[in-house]
């Protein structure tokens, strides 16, 4: 049975272009179907979902979108309609991949019904944005941004090169078969370079105990698609060991995962352990990216790229009521634990950012605020002792079995 991969873009303008990677993507022996999203004329070939199909979608009629004449608003509802058709047409099998082309406008429709599909469906996007930060389009989806080179206007010897590829990329894509495997409980653990020995001896620990880890980079984009993954009911249970992305968040570092970060576990009611991991750094690029009214603080040159700003007393009162805000909506069993030899490998005596009044401030404000009917532990370790990490992993191992 024939595979079939869906592509999303306006017929009408982009028609010649679309015609194109169809004709490129049937020849590899796919079908398609097409979602038009243009408003303006009539499409060069007629689509499967059709422009006004979209538009009713979005609660809007299409002649009123084109008498209108507003860009913005027509852009919009077409995102907001292609939001509400793929995910259907996905659910009910009728394709197995997406592709789309676009320029700023078409990109934001696309991405917008891209964002809707399950993990490891193959997306493929073409865009004249792709060179640069893309994460408003991607969001925390696993989209596939290829760059168009040249702007998405017409046939020429490099954008048919692009197209061309691009279709062998997702046809390809929906191609791979993934080796399967026996499923395991899956629990995440949150992971910065300050706490990899942490991490990595509680995974032993976990792993050998019949589940699968995964790891999340404490980068800001990771922590939005662990909190996604939770909400989907990927995860099983949490080895929060990191939470740094709230250092970024409160006080205005590059790596702030958003407000909802440490919501959706407890939201969920699976199983958590949170450690206050690397919360006594906040993380910037290269020194002279550092806002002045930071001047006169500790720094760590981490990297050449990344620069390391400690926390202070009054900054981490405020992540310890924050985090404990956060585990006080926790339907489900949720521990936590405390290093008293410091939060990371630089916060440990003699380290380059160990300041125990700081980390008092932190722990103080964390058990004041949290309920009490949450267990804390406070071990003499640095995070990254082996009698910690092991620790935080057999309590989180306890919590699943219950």
């Amino acid at each position: 049975m024939k595979k079939t991969i869906a592509m999303i873009g306006t017929l009408d303008t982009k028609g010649a272009e679309y015609s194109f990677l169809k004709s490129h993507i049937e020849k590899r022996g796919f079908k398609t179907l097409t979602l038009d999203t243009g408003i303006l004329n009539k499409p060069l070939f007629t689509p499967d979902i059709t422009g006004e199909d979209i538009a009713t979608a979005a609660g809007e009629n299409i002649c009123v979108l084109k008498a209108q004449k507003d860009r913005g608003k027509a852009v919009a509802a077409m995102g907001r309609g292609v939001s509400v058709i793929l995910p259907k047409l996905y659910a009910e099998g009728k394709f197995d991949g997406v592709i789309a082309l676009g320029g700023g406008s078409g990109t934001s429709i696309a991405c917008e019904g891209m964002r809707t599909l399950p993990y490891g469906v193959p997306k493929v996007m073409v865009s004249t944005v792709a060179g640069r930060d893309v994460s408003s389009y991607v969001g925390v989806k696993d989209i596939t941004m290829v760059p168009s080179i040249v702007d998405i206007s017409g046939l020429n010897k490099i954008s048919r090169e692009v197209f061309a590829r691009a279709a062998g990329a997702v046809c390809g894509m929906v191609n791979v078969s993934v080796r399967e495997v026996e499923d395991r409980p899956v629990i995440a653990a949150t992971m910065f370079g300050n706490t990899t020995p942490a991490v990595e001896h509680a995974r032993t620990i976990i792993e050998n105990s019949g589940y699968e880890v995964v790891v999340f980079p404490c980068s800001g984009t990771s922590g939005k698609i662990l909190e996604s993954l939770i909400e989907s009911d990927y995860i099983s249970g949490v080895l929060d060991i990191t939470t740094t992305e709230w250092a970024d968040e409160l006080v205005g570092g590059v790596l702030s995962a958003g407000r909802e970060r440490l919501d959706a576990a407890s939201k969920k009611g699976i199983p958590q352990v949170v450690v206050p991991g690397c919360l006594d750094m906040v993380n910037f690029w290269k020194p002279e990216t550092v806002p002045q009214k930071f001047n006169g603080r500790k720094f760590y040159r981490h990297t050449p790229d990344i620069t390391l700003m400690r926390t202070d007393i009054k900054e981490n009162k405020e992540l310890g009521r924050i985090i404990a805000e956060k585990l006080n909506k926790s339907s489900g069993p949720s521990a936590v634990f405390l290093p008293l030899q410091g939060l990371s490998m630089i916060d440990a005596p003699g380290g380059q950012f160990w300041w125990p009044q700081a980390d008092r401030a932190l722990f103080d404000s964390l058990i004041k605020n949290l309920r009490k009917d949450i267990p804390v532990r406070k071990m003499d370790n640095n995070i990254n002792d082996n009698d910690f990490s092991g620790k935080c992993a057999e309590t989180l191992l306890k919590m699943m079995k219950k």
